[in-house]
């Protein structure tokens, strides 16, 4: 497999840029993919060590070869992103030259790779001809099959609805049981798009809003994701910063909602005034909103253009804290 078969990384000078002033430490990848951004940030802080996690074994097999030269640097794990506080337990307890060295940052890069919409034996693109798998972990959960052809019409519509914000997630539903039992991608696909008006399959391809739905629900993407992100907040230094490219926009608001609640410490005083209820903020959001990539970069990535960045600080005192509130 080549090295940079799961993707072109994305935003990666935006990625660098927040890291830019960091302190020597570890760096958390909870999203390895192929270790593209892992490569970057090694080559960009040689004092850093990097612990890489991802839960698709290829991803796991393809960055280990990828940073293979940044030797004992680089610790690589095969696990899920919401188990990232026990992995960092982990290894600082296994590896004593950790020992006393803080987690100065931590960075998801959320949704899908190339590699494994790529890969027809993966079952995630509508597309190309294969199973209706889409689990990213292969040797574990529910395949897309079960669910297309074990759900009721409520449930497939909420799925629909809610993960892949559908606006026709009821037809779709309702053809999908009528035309049960489904076993490929490609029935799938053309199944939603025959459910769907003529007029709305000019609009990109209509089953993709049905794919992403069944690939977030198979791989619990967002029930996963909220728990994550509060593990690795409370396990940042002080002085660490949280980077999260998001392609949903229900991932995007998880992540936007938990960056706004520690930077407010759920405060609930009038904005501009010290606050007197006690609350107190745990981070600072460097991003007004959220960051999208350049146009240059959509041109020759067009993964890029659905790429939502947001950054968070970690908080030293009880003085950034006041500072914080007051900014």
């Amino acid at each position: 497999m080549k090295q940079d078969a799961f993707h072109e990384p994305v935003m990666v000078a935006e990625v660098l840029s927040y890291l830019a002033a960091i302190p020597d430490g570890v760096i958390l990848d909870a999203t390895l993919g192929g270790g593209g951004h892992a490569e970057a940030i090694l080559t960009a802080h040689p004092k850093i060590s990097l612990v890489g996690m991802d839960r698709d074994l290829e991803a796991v097999q393809t960055a280990s070869t990828r940073l293979a030269r940044f030797g004992d640097r680089v610790v690589i794990r095969h696990a899920r992103f919401d188990t990232a506080a026990l992995v960092i337990a982990d290894e600082f307890a296994r590896r004593r030259d950790l020992l006393g060295r803080g987690v100065v940052g931590v960075l998801f890069d959320l949704g899908v790779s190339s590699h494994q919409l790529n890969a027809a034996s993966r079952g995630f693109s509508y597309r190309l001809e294969g199973p209706l798998d889409m689990r990213m972990d292969q040797s574990r959960g529910l395949r897309a099959a079960e669910i297309v052809n074990d759900a009721a019409v409520a449930t497939l519509e909420e799925i629909f609805r809610d993960s892949g914000e559908q606006r026709f997630a009821k037809r779709i539903a309702r053809a999908v049981v009528e035309h049960r039992p489904i076993s490929t991608t490609m029935e799938l696909a053309n199944i939603v798009s025959s459910a769907i008006p003529a007029a709305a399959r000019r609009k990109g391809h209509p089953a993709r809003r049905v794919f992403q739905a069944l690939r977030i629900t198979v791989n619990d993407e967002l029930d996963l994701l909220g728990p994550a992100l509060d593990g690795v907040m409370d396990l940042l230094s002080p002085g660490g910063r949280l980077i999260v490219l998001a392609y949903h926009s229900g991932e995007d608001r998880l992540v936007k909602e938990r960056l706004h609640r520690a930077a407010t410490g759920g405060c609930r005083c009038p904005a501009g005034l010290p606050c007197v209820c006690g609350a107190r903020p745990t981070f600072r959001v460097l991003t007004r909103g959220a960051r999208l990539a350049r146009p240059e970069e959509i041109a020759s990535n067009p993964r890029a253009e659905a790429a939502r960045l947001r950054v968070g600080e970690k908080l030293n005192s009880a003085i950034e804290h006041d500072q914080a509130r007051l900014s």
